[in-house]
């Protein structure tokens, strides 16, 4: 398999999260007593990546603390400072660039997320097929979907609360689809510079989408959680107490 960077967006402010987010960053609020950002990191480094980046910014010193006495024997992390401007999910990837292993593709992972679904062939479509980008979807129920046609190019975009829809490019019949919060990037999306000021990842490639190929890619059997509220917190460590052996062994 081909060498492969990741990088953990870390840094968000988890405003969704408070009061809970008032005294601990997102990253390390536990589900089963684990911290968010050890499951990421686990996961990454079982799935081979050689190297991760972990941007921050909200209680930046409690992140640093842990990544001291976190130990990798197999990947290498870095960190990416945000602690002076909170760049979103764009922003931080333009501005880790140079952390990056040169023309090296990278898996780009929201803290935020719990999923049992295997990274590797996540991994291996993106190298077979070679878009620009590559984004992990499901189709679950959510208030914004990407939009994607019959060969799984993404076509648009649309939040059925507000009724507003981003066409990108034709396409007779398209699919919708939640994002899993897991994607793959090209090492040419830098090829598309942009100043160092803070953006939405997903307004990029609604961008980009048009001229150059966004895949998604399916996942059907995987168990998927965002503990982006309390109550989906809440939700999540009690179903994270039903689960198999090996499904909690899944979820690194």
């Amino acid at each position: 398999m081909r060498q492969m960077n990741a990088m953990v967006f870390a840094a968000g402010l988890g405003t969704r999260l408070r009061p809970i987010t008032n005294h601990i960053p997102k990253a390390l609020v536990t589900v089963n007593k684990i911290p968010m950002l050890e499951y990421a990191l686990k996961k990454l480094e079982h799935a081979g990546i050689s190297k991760t980046v972990v941007n921050i910014h909200h209680h930046h010193e409690q992140i640093i603390d842990f990544l001291n006495n976190y130990s990798s024997t197999k990947m290498e992390i870095l960190i990416s400072d945000e602690k002076e401007k909170l760049l979103d999910t764009g922003g931080g990837l333009f501005h880790a660039r140079k952390l990056f292993d040169p023309d090296t593709p990278i898996l780009l992972y929201n803290v935020d997320i719990l999923t049992t679904a295997n990274l590797t062939p996540f991994i291996h479509f993106h190298q077979e097929f070679k878009p620009l980008v590559s984004m992990m979807v499901k189709k679950r129920a959510t208030s914004r979907y990407l939009l994607f046609d019959n060969n799984m190019v993404l076509s648009g975009w649309e939040n059925i609360n507000t009724g507003e829809k981003i066409t990108i490019r034709p396409a007779l019949m398209t699919t919708p689809y939640g994002f899993q919060g897991i994607h793959i990037v090209s090492p040419e999306i830098f090829n598309f510079s942009k100043p160092d000021e803070a953006f939405s990842i997903i307004k990029l490639y609604l961008e980009l989408g048009s001229k150059h190929i966004i895949k998604g890619y399916e996942t059907k059997e995987d168990i998927w959680y965002d503990i982006g509220t309390p109550q989906r917190l809440e939700q999540t460590r009690n179903i994270i107490t039903k689960l198999s052996s090996q499904e909690l062994k899944n979820l690194f």
